[in-house]
C-alpha cells in the first residue's frame, strides 16, 4: 500500500506541475488548476464506480485493471476475498465433517439457540424425538413436553442427566444431558438407556424378591436356633456353635431388613408422607438412643440445635438417615470419646453434622463410602460392629429423596465428620 500511495502522490504532483505550466502559458493558472482537479476527481469517481460494480455485480470476476493506489486496493481486496473463500471452504468442510460424525452417532444431538428454539439436529434425533425438517426454529419444549424436562431445561443446573420416558414410545427410557456453549446456546444429547433401565429394574426386583423370600426361611431357622440355645444340658461345643449361628442369623436378618429398606426407598414416591419435622425433638430422641447403644462405652454425645427449626421431610426416613450416622459414630469411636451433633441454618443451606474422634478414614476411600457393601479395609468393620455395609447407602438414598447430599471429611487419627446438607427451601417457616 505504501508503494501505491507513493506512486499516486507522484502522479498528483506531476499533473499539478503540468497544469501549472500550462496555466502559466495561457494566462489562466487558477482555472487550469481547477480543471485539472476536476479531471482528477472524475478519475477517482470512475475508479470508485469500478470498485462498487466489482464488489456488488462482478465480485466473482478478476479485479479491474488499475494503476497506483487503486491497483493496490483492488489487488488487496481480491487477495482478502480469496483468503475469505478459502477459510469459508475450510469451515464448511469442518461443519460437514462434524455433521457426518454426529449423523453416525446413535445418540441424538440437538443444537438449541439462546431462545430455546431448534437450530440443528442429527438423524438419531429424528428417530428418538420425532423431529422433522419443518420443526426448525420451533421451541424444543414443544416436542419434549414432560414437566420434569421443562423444569430441567429451564434451570441452570445441568450437572446430572435426566432420565424420562420417550415422548414417542413410553416403553423406552431416554437420558437427557444438556451442555451450555457460545452465547447462551445449548447442546442436548439424548441417549436411549432402555436396556440399562430394564436391567436396573430387574436388579431392584431381584433384590426385593430375594429379600422377601429369604425372610420366611430365615425366621424359621432363627426360631429353631433360639429354641435349641435355651435348652438345658447342651454340650459346650454345641452351645458355642449355636451362639455363633445366632449371631450370624441376626446379621443376615439385619442385612435383609436393610435390603428391603433400600428397595422401598427406590420404589416409593419421594414426596410421600412429607411434612414439617421438628429437628430438635428428633435429634434429642436419636441422642437418647445413641447413649443407650453406647452403654459401657460412656461416650459423651453433645447436641447443638436451635429450638423451633422445622424441615419438610419424611420423618421416618429422616430418623433412619440421622440415626445411621450417629450410631456409626458410636460404634467406630473409642469408649469415652466425644461425639458432636449439630444442626445449623445458613444462608442457603441447612446442615446436620455428626463429628467423632475415631480412627478416621483414608481420603482415598471417601468417594466410595456410600457404595453398597464397600469395605474400607480387608478387616470387615461390619463383622465387629454388627453392621451390614448398607447404612451409608441408605443415608445417601434418603438424602437424594430430600434434595440433599452427604458431605464427608476425615483425617487419619483425628476422626471423621459426616454432614447432611439440605437446601434452604426445605425449611418450614412458621
Amino acid at each position: 500500500m505504501h508503494h501505491g500511495l507513493t506512486a499516486e502522490l507522484k502522479r498528483i504532483v506531476f499533473f499539478s506541475v503540468i497544469a501549472a505550466l500550462f496555466g502559466a502559458l495561457n494566462g489562466y493558472l487558477s482555472w487550469t488548476l481547477m480543471a485539472a482537479a476536476g479531471l482528477y476527481l472524475s478519475w477517482v469517481l470512475w475508479q470508485l464506480r469500478a470498485l462498487y460494480l466489482w464488489l456488488t455485480v462482478r465480485r466473482r470476476q478478476a479485479p479491474p485493471d488499475a494503476s497506483g493506489i487503486w491497483g493496490e486496493i483492488f489487488e488487496n481486496i481480491y487477495r482478502l476475498q480469496k483468503r475469505h473463500e478459502k477459510e469459508k471452504r475450510r469451515l464448511q468442510a469442518v461443519i460437514r465433517r462434524g455433521q457426518e460424525t454426529t449423523a453416525a452417532l446413535r445418540d441424538a444431538v440437538v443444537l438449541v439457540d439462546a431462545d430455546g428454539s431448534l437450530n440443528w439436529w442429527n438423524q438419531s434425533a429424528e428417530l428418538l424425538l420425532g423431529l422433522q425438517p419443518i420443526d426448525h426454529g420451533h421451541p424444543l419444549v414443544n416436542f419434549v413436553r414432560h414437566p420434569d424436562f421443562i423444569s430441567y431445561f429451564e434451570s441452570d443446573d445441568y450437572d446430572e442427566p435426566l432420565d424420562l420416558p420417550s415422548p414417542r414410545n413410553e416403553s423406552k427410557q431416554l437420558q437427557y444431558q444438556i451442555n451450555r456453549f457460545g452465547m447462551g446456546e445449548r447442546l442436548l444429547v439424548v441417549r436411549d438407556v432402555s436396556r440399562v433401565h430394564k436391567l436396573e429394574q430387574v436388579r431392584k426386583d431381584f433384590v426385593a424378591n430375594v429379600s422377601h423370600e429369604l425372610r420366611t426361611p430365615l425366621t424359621v431357622l432363627r426360631g429353631y436356633i433360639e429354641t435349641f440355645a435355651m435348652a438345658d444340658g447342651i454340650p459346650a461345643p454345641l452351645s458355642k456353635a449355636l451362639a455363633q449361628m445366632q449371631v450370624q442369623s441376626d446379621r443376615m436378618n439385619m442385612l435383609i431388613n436393610d435390603l428391603l429398606a433400600l428397595s422401598n426407598l427406590e420404589a416409593q414416591d419421594s414426596e410421600k408422607n412429607q411434612a414439617a419435622v421438628d429437628i430438635k425433638s428428633l435429634l434429642t430422641a436419636i441422642r437418647s438412643d445413641a447413649l443407650v447403644l453406647s452403654g459401657e462405652g460412656n461416650h459423651s454425645i453433645q447436641l447443638d440445635c436451635a429450638e423451633g427449626v422445622q424441615l419438610n421431610a419424611n420423618k421416618k426416613e429422616l430418623h433412619s438417615a440421622f440415626s445411621n450416622l450417629v450410631f456409626n459414630a458410636v460404634k467406630y469411636s473409642e469408649p469415652g470419646s466425644e461425639i458432636d451433633l449439630s444442626f445449623t441454618v445458613k444462608d442457603n443451606e441447612l446442615i446436620f453434622t455428626v463429628k467423632d474422634r475415631g480412627e478416621g478414614i483414608d481420603p482415598i476411600h471417601i468417594p466410595r463410602l456410600t457404595e453398597r457393601f464397600y469395605r474400607v479395609d480387608n478387616h470387615s468393620r461390619s463383622s465387629q460392629t454388627g453392621g451390614t455395609g448398607l447404612g451409608l447407602a441408605i443415608v445417601k438414598h434418603i438424602l437424594l429423596r430430600h434434595d440433599a447430599h452427604l458431605s464427608i471429611s476425615s483425617k487419619i487419627g483425628k476422626g471423621s465428620s459426616f454432614s447432611c446438607v439440605f437446601p434452604k427451601d426445605r425449611q418450614v417457616v412458621s
